[in-house]
């Protein structure tokens, strides 16, 4: 494709039905209450890994979409370059999340991955239809993101592993909402598909 003003050609972005979008893994996990979700964090972190592996082998493309944090010069390499040298958890997640070539990396300014970012332009070029939402924090901005994807009508996948929160309170409520209210699937990540209804006639 051509830019319309430029006639630069940009690279095709690949289709992807479904995409596994990564919210806010890549982390210092320097803030206040960090280390109440730390341990969570990097058990959510391995099970995320366990299934990019499974759907990156399907096909499925990988969206990471992080914080900039407020720093409007930042850049997601430099940021996982940082976390990959921190000591605990956050390295340890940074190693096991680390993105790949073919991986799309975005930052956000907000909790919500589609707030004032590409990524709804991202996924309609992709014709995307269907999220996989994993990510910190399952009760701010996994919830959020889910949200706007309610909004927009996209099937919801949150598996609810590959989430955390500081507290087992606000995680649970957090699921209970995404499922009683956006309607998203929150089975866990090693729980089978549901099966499909046979096509009548």
């Amino acid at each position: 494709m051509r830019h319309r003003s430029t006639g630069v050609r940009a690279a095709r972005l690949p289709s992807s039905q479904r995409v596994l979008l990564l919210v806010d893994f890549i982390t210092a996990l320097d803030f206040p209450g960090a280390e109440k979700l730390a341990p969570a964090a990097l058990e959510a972190a391995r099970a995320t890994a366990e299934l990019k592996r499974r759907l990156s082998a399907q096909g499925v493309v990988t969206v990471y979409a992080n914080d900039n944090y407020g720093v409007w010069q930042s850049d997601f390499h430099s940021l996982v370059s940082s976390c990959l040298g921190r000591p605990g958890e956050a390295g340890e997640i940074a190693r096991l999340l680390y993105p790949q070539a073919d991986d799309i990396t975005i930052l956000k300014p907000r909790h919500s991955a589609f707030y004032a970012s590409p990524l709804e332009l991202l996924l309609a070029e992709m014709d995307t239809c269907e999220l996989v939402i994993c990510g910190l924090a399952t009760d701010m901005c996994v919830q959020m993101t889910a949200a706007d994807s309610f909004l927009r009508e996209y099937s919801t996948w949150v598996p609810a592993d590959c989430t955390a929160a500081q507290t087992t309170q606000a995680k649970d409520t957090a699921i209970a909402y995404m499922r009683t209210v956006l309607k998203c699937d929150v089975r866990a990540s090693t729980e089978p598909e549901p099966k499909q209804p046979a096509a009548s006639g």
